[in-house]
């Protein structure tokens, strides 16, 4: 079984293509930063994939991605290997992308904040609860 499932962020925004098939349908790339869980002193932060994906999915990508764009991909790996002008080869491994979801909602990708601000409390740390609420309160 071949299943990969990464979450991170496009490192660019995609890049999309319509080569001159019989179908005319659509290939999105792009690079996807992965967070590393566990970090070394020394060590890179993040690894870097490239996804690759076709069709509708490739049309979505073109529509609602960006760089910077949080999701979650759900694909399979495969090598890509080839060997260059120069004879040598080059080793190189993809995600075929077969589903994704967004990682984080619309506001939050646009910098709006969509937090609630925190209560206010007193010095000794209870909330501070405005008169003429007693009505609204779930005890009394």
């Amino acid at each position: 079984m071949n299943k990969t499932i990464l979450m991170g962020r496009l490192t660019r925004d995609p890049e999309i293509r319509y080569p001159q098939t019989p179908e005319g349908s659509a290939v999105a790339r792009f690079s996807l930063a992965v967070d590393r869980r566990f970090k070394r002193d020394g060590d890179p932060d993040a690894d870097f994939f490239t996804c690759v994906c076709f069709k509708k999915l490739a049309e979505f990508t073109e529509k609602y991605l960006r760089k910077g764009s949080k999701i979650l991909v759900e694909g399979a790996i495969q090598n890509n290997n080839y060997t260059n002008k120069d004879g040598q080869m080059v080793y190189s491994v993809q995600i075929i992308v077969d589903n994704m979801e967004f990682a984080e909602s619309k506001s939050h990708t646009n910098g709006e904040n969509t937090r609630k601000p925190e209560p206010s409390t007193d010095e000794n740390g209870f909330m501070n609860i405005p008169d003429g609420i007693d009505e609204e309160l779930p005890f009394s």
